[in-house]
């Protein structure tokens, strides 16, 4: 069974909220709102899936955080530099917390057999990410895209990570809160998936995925009771 990383395991504290943000941005002479930023979050969102090909893209981060602070009202020559910094300090780990339901899950699914993958679109050590927070005596395999060289959902990243855990698509299971990155890249793989939906409010796609044999989940406790699906 193979996780996402980022808000599926982990998610960032307050350095990537708004008051993070604005920190950030007042070193660099630049005026945002804090109030702004889950608004200017979904606003960038889209710039994640505008690019040709799945090939990994420092460049393409780097705008998706450029947007987010112009959409919070930054202005300035030094854009560019603060947006560059943040993405940079994304893959420091004391920057974010484990999920609640995360360490005892990944137990009990090693403890009934499983292995264990992680594959990760960041640019974060994923030696360092699973070190810091001591997961890494659950985890047989793991693939950072940054690494790699490609994203998800590129099926080379999905191949990859199979190939390190040693099993076969048909028998291996995607976990992830992105639909397209995790859900239809694991499909298009041939492996199946779980759509991790943390917000308690009923994902848009949810009956089209589970005509297509993807379960939804809103924890990762429920994880354990899907073994058999």
């Amino acid at each position: 069974m193979f996780f996402d990383v980022d808000f599926t395991l982990i998610y960032p504290g307050p350095t990537f909220q708004g008051d993070g943000y604005r920190a950030f941005c007042e070193r660099y002479g630049i005026d945002v709102d804090p109030v702004l930023f889950e608004r200017a979050v979904d606003a960038a969102l889209p710039i994640l899936d505008q690019r040709e090909d799945d090939a990994y893209s420092t460049e393409l981060f780097v705008a998706f955080t450029r947007h987010i602070i112009e959409q919070m009202g930054g202005r300035g020559p030094q854009l560019d530099a603060c947006a560059r910094e943040i993405y940079d300090e994304w893959a420091a780990c004391h920057h974010f917390h484990l999920y609640d339901d995360v360490r005892a899950t990944l137990e009990a699914l090693a403890g009934a057999g499983l292995r264990i993958g992680v594959i990760s679109n960041t640019h974060r050590s994923l030696d360092s990410f699973l070190s810091h927070f001591a997961l890494d005596h659950l985890i047989a395999a793991s693939v950072s895209s940054f690494e790699h060289g490609y994203m998800k959902p590129h099926p080379s990243v999905f191949s990859a990570a199979l190939g390190r855990a040693g099993v076969r698509a048909a028998e291996a299971v995607m976990v992830g809160d992105s639909v397209r990155q995790d859900i239809e890249g694991a499909l298009a793989a041939g492996m199946r998936a779980v759509l991790l939906n943390r917000s308690g409010v009923p994902h848009p796609r949810e009956p089209e995925l589970a005509a297509r044999g993807v379960h939804s989940i809103r924890s990762l406790q429920e994880l354990p009771g899907l073994l058999h699906f």
